[in-house]
């Protein structure tokens, strides 16, 4: 199509729906990087190696809360699929602060991880399903462990709901 046949669709606001889904993004992240936390403060969730509460040590506990930290950093930018800096990268970003963020650019990238974190927490499900509780856990950490880890299966779906909106909303429409 021509730039005669075709109007953006940029500037239009995100519908509410979608607002609503990119919050629900984080907390969907929320709750298996709390449980990570409480595995590394030393509460009693059930987790255990050899018939004790396991205690991760300096190494590990770094690792584990950098892995919450940096899960719920990445579910946070599905905001930006809703938001003004998801259009114009902030000023503080050297080079290009202040410039349009190109839509094949933030489409293509939110794609790629949508896919991704669909096919890890797929796979990471799939083994609970064929394993079960296979880590040692006591009956009631396991379930907390589930409970925790499931709302991970809806960060990758979420994701590509919001992906197409945005994709929508950024690409050219015939005029009519």
């Amino acid at each position: 199509m021509t730039t005669d046949t075709v109007r953006s669709r940029a500037g239009r606001p995100a519908p509410a729906w979608t607002v609503r889904t990119a919050h629900l993004v984080p907390l969907a992240v929320l709750p298996s990087g709390l449980w990570r936390i409480a595995l590394v403060a030393g509460l009693p969730i059930g987790a255990t190696a050899n018939g004790a509460p396991v205690d991760p040590g300096l190494g590990e506990s770094v690792y584990i809360v950098s892995l919450s930290l940096v899960s719920e950093g990445l579910a946070l930018l599905a905001l930006g699929l809703v938001r003004r800096w998801g259009e114009v990268f902030p000023c503080w970003l050297p080079l290009v602060g202040g410039r349009r963020v190109p839509p094949r650019f933030a489409v293509t990238t939110a794609t790629a991880g949508a896919v991704a974190v669909t096919l890890i927490w797929g796979y990471a499900a799939w083994g609970v399903v064929v394993n079960g509780n296979d880590l040692g856990f006591s009956r009631p950490g396991f379930a907390l462990l589930v409970a925790c880890y499931a709302p991970l299966l809806l960060w990758g779906p979420l994701l590509l709901l919001l992906t197409w909106s945005y994709h929508r909303r950024h690409s050219p429409a015939p005029l009519g």
